[in-house]
Protein backbone atom coordinates (compact mmCIF):
# COMPACT_ATOMS: atom_id res chain seq x y z
CA UNK A 1 0.00 0.00 0.00
CA UNK A 2 1.29 3.44 -0.94
CA UNK A 3 1.99 6.12 1.65
CA UNK A 4 -0.77 8.74 1.52
CA UNK A 5 0.38 11.18 4.22
CA UNK A 6 0.74 14.84 3.23
CA UNK A 7 1.56 18.10 5.02
CA UNK A 8 -0.73 21.04 4.22
CA UNK A 9 1.25 23.73 6.03
CA UNK A 10 1.78 24.98 9.54
CA UNK A 11 2.92 21.51 10.51
CA UNK A 12 -0.50 19.97 9.91
CA UNK A 13 -0.22 16.43 8.59
CA UNK A 14 -3.09 14.55 6.98
CA UNK A 15 -3.28 10.76 6.91
CA UNK A 16 -4.32 11.04 3.26
CA UNK A 17 -4.90 13.94 0.84
CA UNK A 18 -8.70 13.71 0.68
CA UNK A 19 -10.81 16.28 2.53
CA UNK A 20 -14.37 17.51 2.30
CA UNK A 21 -15.26 20.96 1.01
CA UNK A 22 -17.07 23.39 3.29
CA UNK A 23 -20.78 23.76 2.73
CA UNK A 24 -21.19 20.29 1.22
CA UNK A 25 -20.65 18.05 4.24
CA UNK A 26 -22.49 19.87 7.01
CA UNK A 27 -20.62 19.41 10.27
CA UNK A 28 -19.56 15.92 9.21
CA UNK A 29 -21.86 14.32 11.76
CA UNK A 30 -24.59 14.11 9.13
CA UNK A 31 -22.42 11.67 7.12
CA UNK A 32 -21.48 9.24 9.90
CA UNK A 33 -23.78 6.55 8.53
CA UNK A 34 -22.06 6.66 5.14
CA UNK A 35 -18.40 7.49 5.77
CA UNK A 36 -15.91 6.40 8.46
CA UNK A 37 -15.00 9.98 9.35
CA UNK A 38 -11.74 8.95 11.05
CA UNK A 39 -10.41 7.70 7.71
CA UNK A 40 -10.61 11.04 5.91
CA UNK A 41 -7.62 13.33 5.70
CA UNK A 42 -9.69 16.22 7.00
CA UNK A 43 -13.23 17.52 7.29
CA UNK A 44 -13.95 21.19 6.64
CA UNK A 45 -17.21 22.06 8.32
CA UNK A 46 -19.80 24.50 7.03
CA UNK A 47 -19.11 28.22 7.00
CA UNK A 48 -19.05 29.82 10.45
CA UNK A 49 -19.43 33.51 11.24
CA UNK A 50 -19.11 35.62 14.38
CA UNK A 51 -22.88 36.16 14.60
CA UNK A 52 -25.73 33.91 13.40
CA UNK A 53 -26.78 34.30 9.76
CA UNK A 54 -30.14 33.41 8.24
CA UNK A 55 -28.76 33.07 4.73
CA UNK A 56 -30.55 34.16 1.58
CA UNK A 57 -34.20 33.68 0.72
CA UNK A 58 -35.39 30.66 -1.24
CA UNK A 59 -34.96 29.51 -3.95
CA UNK A 60 -31.24 29.30 -3.43
CA UNK A 61 -30.20 26.21 -5.37
CA UNK A 62 -30.57 25.33 -9.03
CA UNK A 63 -29.34 22.39 -11.07
CA UNK A 64 -27.34 23.14 -14.20
CA UNK A 65 -25.70 21.08 -16.90
CA UNK A 66 -22.71 19.35 -15.27
CA UNK A 67 -23.13 21.20 -12.00
CA UNK A 68 -25.26 23.28 -9.67
CA UNK A 69 -25.76 26.87 -8.58
CA UNK A 70 -26.21 27.91 -4.99
CA UNK A 71 -26.74 31.16 -3.11
CA UNK A 72 -27.24 29.75 0.39
CA UNK A 73 -25.46 32.74 1.88
CA UNK A 74 -23.49 31.20 4.78
CA UNK A 75 -26.49 30.24 6.88
CA UNK A 76 -25.24 29.20 10.31
CA UNK A 77 -25.90 29.73 14.02
CA UNK A 78 -22.66 31.55 14.75
CA UNK A 79 -19.34 30.67 16.32
CA UNK A 80 -20.64 30.56 19.90
CA UNK A 81 -23.21 27.93 18.96
CA UNK A 82 -20.49 25.96 17.19
CA UNK A 83 -18.19 26.06 20.21
CA UNK A 84 -20.92 25.14 22.70
CA UNK A 85 -22.98 22.59 20.79
CA UNK A 86 -21.11 21.23 17.75
CA UNK A 87 -17.50 21.10 18.91
CA UNK A 88 -18.19 18.73 21.85
CA UNK A 89 -19.53 16.18 19.37
CA UNK A 90 -16.63 16.59 16.94
CA UNK A 91 -13.69 16.50 19.32
CA UNK A 92 -14.15 12.82 20.14
CA UNK A 93 -13.80 11.80 16.48
CA UNK A 94 -10.16 11.35 15.50
CA UNK A 95 -9.68 13.30 12.30
CA UNK A 96 -8.51 16.78 11.33
CA UNK A 97 -11.45 19.10 11.90
CA UNK A 98 -11.13 22.41 10.07
CA UNK A 99 -13.57 25.30 10.43
CA UNK A 100 -14.41 27.51 7.47
CA UNK A 101 -14.49 31.09 8.78
CA UNK A 102 -16.18 34.06 7.13
CA UNK A 103 -17.05 37.60 8.14
CA UNK A 104 -18.17 41.09 7.19
CA UNK A 105 -14.96 42.87 8.21
CA UNK A 106 -11.37 41.96 9.08
CA UNK A 107 -12.28 42.43 12.72
CA UNK A 108 -15.19 39.97 12.44
CA UNK A 109 -12.95 37.39 10.83
CA UNK A 110 -10.28 37.84 13.49
CA UNK A 111 -12.68 37.60 16.43
CA UNK A 112 -14.31 34.46 15.04
CA UNK A 113 -10.90 32.89 14.39
CA UNK A 114 -9.70 33.77 17.90
CA UNK A 115 -12.60 31.90 19.46
CA UNK A 116 -11.87 28.82 17.39
CA UNK A 117 -8.18 29.12 18.27
CA UNK A 118 -9.13 28.18 21.83
CA UNK A 119 -10.52 24.77 20.77
CA UNK A 120 -7.85 22.13 21.29
CA UNK A 121 -9.07 19.64 18.70
CA UNK A 122 -9.46 22.09 15.82
CA UNK A 123 -5.97 22.26 14.23
CA UNK A 124 -6.79 24.67 11.40
CA UNK A 125 -9.24 27.12 9.90
CA UNK A 126 -10.03 27.85 6.29
CA UNK A 127 -10.47 31.57 5.77
CA UNK A 128 -13.28 32.16 3.30
CA UNK A 129 -12.54 35.40 1.46
CA UNK A 130 -14.21 34.11 -1.69
CA UNK A 131 -17.91 33.40 -1.09
CA UNK A 132 -19.92 35.01 -3.93
CA UNK A 133 -23.28 34.69 -2.20
CA UNK A 134 -23.19 37.35 0.51
CA UNK A 135 -23.75 41.07 0.16
CA UNK A 136 -21.09 42.13 2.65
CA UNK A 137 -17.68 40.60 3.21
CA UNK A 138 -16.98 37.26 1.52
CA UNK A 139 -15.73 37.65 -2.02
CA UNK A 140 -15.36 41.42 -1.60
CA UNK A 141 -12.13 40.74 0.29
CA UNK A 142 -10.84 38.06 -2.04
CA UNK A 143 -10.81 39.89 -5.35
CA UNK A 144 -8.08 42.44 -4.52
CA UNK A 145 -4.65 41.98 -3.00
CA UNK A 146 -5.31 44.75 -0.48
CA UNK A 147 -8.60 43.23 0.65
CA UNK A 148 -7.13 39.75 0.99
CA UNK A 149 -4.11 41.04 2.89
CA UNK A 150 -6.25 43.02 5.33
CA UNK A 151 -8.20 39.94 6.41
CA UNK A 152 -5.26 37.53 6.56
CA UNK A 153 -3.13 39.94 8.61
CA UNK A 154 -5.96 40.61 11.05
CA UNK A 155 -6.58 36.90 11.53
CA UNK A 156 -2.91 35.96 11.71
CA UNK A 157 -2.46 38.30 14.69
CA UNK A 158 -5.05 36.37 16.68
CA UNK A 159 -4.94 32.85 15.25
CA UNK A 160 -1.93 30.62 15.95
CA UNK A 161 -2.61 27.33 14.18
CA UNK A 162 -2.67 26.32 10.52
CA UNK A 163 -4.27 29.04 8.41
CA UNK A 164 -5.69 28.05 5.02
CA UNK A 165 -7.03 30.82 2.79
CA UNK A 166 -9.72 29.93 0.26
CA UNK A 167 -9.32 31.87 -2.98
CA UNK A 168 -11.89 33.17 -5.44
CA UNK A 169 -11.69 32.27 -9.14
CA UNK A 170 -13.63 35.43 -9.99
CA UNK A 171 -10.47 37.46 -10.54
CA UNK A 172 -8.20 38.38 -13.43
CA UNK A 173 -5.02 36.87 -11.99
CA UNK A 174 -5.42 34.46 -9.08
CA UNK A 175 -1.66 34.17 -8.61
CA UNK A 176 -1.49 37.79 -7.43
CA UNK A 177 -4.00 37.08 -4.66
CA UNK A 178 -2.18 33.87 -3.73
CA UNK A 179 1.14 35.67 -3.37
CA UNK A 180 -0.52 38.40 -1.30
CA UNK A 181 -2.01 35.99 1.24
CA UNK A 182 1.23 34.01 1.39
CA UNK A 183 3.12 37.19 2.25
CA UNK A 184 0.50 38.06 4.87
CA UNK A 185 0.85 34.82 6.81
CA UNK A 186 -1.19 32.08 5.14
CA UNK A 187 0.14 28.56 5.69
CA UNK A 188 -1.64 27.25 2.59
CA UNK A 189 -4.27 28.19 0.03
CA UNK A 190 -7.32 26.31 -1.20
CA UNK A 191 -8.84 26.87 -4.63
CA UNK A 192 -11.13 27.28 -6.31
CA UNK A 193 -14.33 28.50 -4.71
CA UNK A 194 -17.40 28.65 -6.94
CA UNK A 195 -17.63 30.63 -10.17
CA UNK A 196 -20.29 33.31 -10.44
CA UNK A 197 -23.25 32.12 -12.51
CA UNK A 198 -26.94 32.55 -13.17
CA UNK A 199 -29.98 30.48 -14.18
CA UNK A 200 -33.11 31.78 -15.97
CA UNK A 201 -36.73 30.60 -15.81
CA UNK A 202 -37.98 31.32 -19.34
CA UNK A 203 -41.67 30.76 -18.48
CA UNK A 204 -41.62 33.31 -15.67
CA UNK A 205 -39.03 35.44 -17.46
CA UNK A 206 -36.96 35.89 -14.36
CA UNK A 207 -33.80 34.66 -12.75
CA UNK A 208 -34.17 31.43 -10.79
CA UNK A 209 -32.15 32.22 -7.67
CA UNK A 210 -33.53 34.60 -5.08
CA UNK A 211 -30.61 37.01 -5.32
CA UNK A 212 -30.18 36.54 -9.05
CA UNK A 213 -26.70 35.05 -9.15
CA UNK A 214 -25.00 32.21 -7.33
CA UNK A 215 -21.91 30.07 -7.17
CA UNK A 216 -21.41 27.42 -9.85
CA UNK A 217 -19.87 24.14 -8.70
CA UNK A 218 -19.55 20.61 -10.02
CA UNK A 219 -17.78 18.96 -12.97
CA UNK A 220 -18.34 21.98 -15.23
CA UNK A 221 -15.73 24.02 -13.36
CA UNK A 222 -12.96 21.40 -13.16
CA UNK A 223 -10.94 22.61 -16.17
CA UNK A 224 -10.86 26.14 -14.74
CA UNK A 225 -9.91 24.82 -11.30
CA UNK A 226 -7.10 22.69 -12.69
CA UNK A 227 -5.66 25.62 -14.59
CA UNK A 228 -5.73 27.88 -11.54
CA UNK A 229 -4.25 25.24 -9.22
CA UNK A 230 -1.42 24.69 -11.69
CA UNK A 231 -0.75 28.43 -11.92
CA UNK A 232 -0.84 29.03 -8.16
CA UNK A 233 1.31 25.99 -7.34
CA UNK A 234 4.03 27.49 -9.53
CA UNK A 235 3.63 30.96 -8.00
CA UNK A 236 3.80 30.27 -4.24
CA UNK A 237 5.93 28.20 -1.90
CA UNK A 238 3.14 27.22 0.51
CA UNK A 239 0.98 24.11 -0.09
CA UNK A 240 -1.98 24.33 -2.45
CA UNK A 241 -5.24 22.46 -1.82
CA UNK A 242 -7.23 21.82 -4.98
CA UNK A 243 -10.98 21.63 -5.41
CA UNK A 244 -13.59 22.18 -8.08
CA UNK A 245 -15.54 19.43 -9.79
CA UNK A 246 -13.76 16.41 -8.31
CA UNK A 247 -16.01 13.39 -8.76
CA UNK A 248 -13.55 10.49 -9.04
CA UNK A 249 -10.06 9.40 -8.06
CA UNK A 250 -8.93 10.28 -11.59
CA UNK A 251 -10.09 13.86 -11.05
CA UNK A 252 -8.21 14.03 -7.75
CA UNK A 253 -5.04 12.66 -9.33
CA UNK A 254 -5.20 15.37 -11.98
CA UNK A 255 -5.23 18.04 -9.26
CA UNK A 256 -2.31 16.42 -7.45
CA UNK A 257 -0.28 16.26 -10.64
CA UNK A 258 -1.05 19.95 -11.25
CA UNK A 259 0.60 20.77 -7.92
CA UNK A 260 -2.07 20.31 -5.25
CA UNK A 261 -0.82 18.74 -2.04
CA UNK A 262 -4.36 17.72 -1.06
CA UNK A 263 -7.87 17.95 -2.49
CA UNK A 264 -11.36 18.77 -1.30
CA UNK A 265 -14.51 17.07 -2.54
CA UNK A 266 -17.70 19.11 -2.55
CA UNK A 267 -20.67 18.78 -4.90
CA UNK A 268 -20.01 15.05 -5.40
CA UNK A 269 -21.08 14.47 -1.77
CA UNK A 270 -24.64 15.36 -2.76
CA UNK A 271 -24.61 12.59 -5.38
CA UNK A 272 -22.75 9.90 -3.48
CA UNK A 273 -22.27 10.44 0.28
CA UNK A 274 -19.44 7.87 0.32
CA UNK A 275 -17.47 9.41 -2.55
CA UNK A 276 -14.63 10.68 -0.36
CA UNK A 277 -13.58 7.22 0.77
CA UNK A 278 -13.93 5.90 -2.79
CA UNK A 279 -11.62 8.65 -4.03
CA UNK A 280 -9.07 7.89 -1.30
CA UNK A 281 -9.10 4.19 -2.19
CA UNK A 282 -8.88 5.01 -5.89
CA UNK A 283 -5.79 7.15 -5.38
CA UNK A 284 -4.15 4.33 -3.43
CA UNK A 285 -5.03 1.75 -6.08
CA UNK A 286 -3.60 3.94 -8.86
CA UNK A 287 -0.36 4.49 -6.97
CA UNK A 288 -0.02 0.77 -6.29
CA UNK A 289 -0.74 -0.16 -9.90
CA UNK A 290 1.97 2.26 -11.07
CA UNK A 291 4.44 1.08 -8.39
CA UNK A 292 4.64 4.53 -6.79
CA UNK A 293 5.48 4.40 -3.11
CA UNK A 294 4.13 7.75 -1.93
CA UNK A 295 1.48 10.20 -3.07
CA UNK A 296 4.01 13.00 -2.63
CA UNK A 297 5.91 11.59 -5.61
CA UNK A 298 3.19 12.72 -8.01
CA UNK A 299 2.50 16.19 -6.60
CA UNK A 300 3.28 18.66 -9.37
CA UNK A 301 4.41 15.82 -11.62
CA UNK A 302 3.01 17.05 -14.93
CA UNK A 303 5.62 18.15 -17.43
CA UNK A 304 5.59 21.39 -19.40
Amino acid sequence: MARLEVNIGGGLKLKNPVMTASGTFGYGLEFQDFVPLEELGGIIVKGTTLKPREGNDYPRMAETAMGMLNCVGLQNKGVDYFCEHIYPQLKVIQTNWIVNVSGSSPEDYAECAARIDELDNIPAIELNISCPNVRDGGMAFGVTCAGAESVVRAVRERYHKTLIVKLSPNVTDITEIARAVEASGADSVSLINTLMGMAVDIERRRRVLSIGTGGLSGPAIKPVALRMVWQVARAVKIPVIGLGGIMTAKDALEFLMCGATAVQIGTANFIDPAVTIKVRDGINDWLDSHHIGSVTDIIGAITE
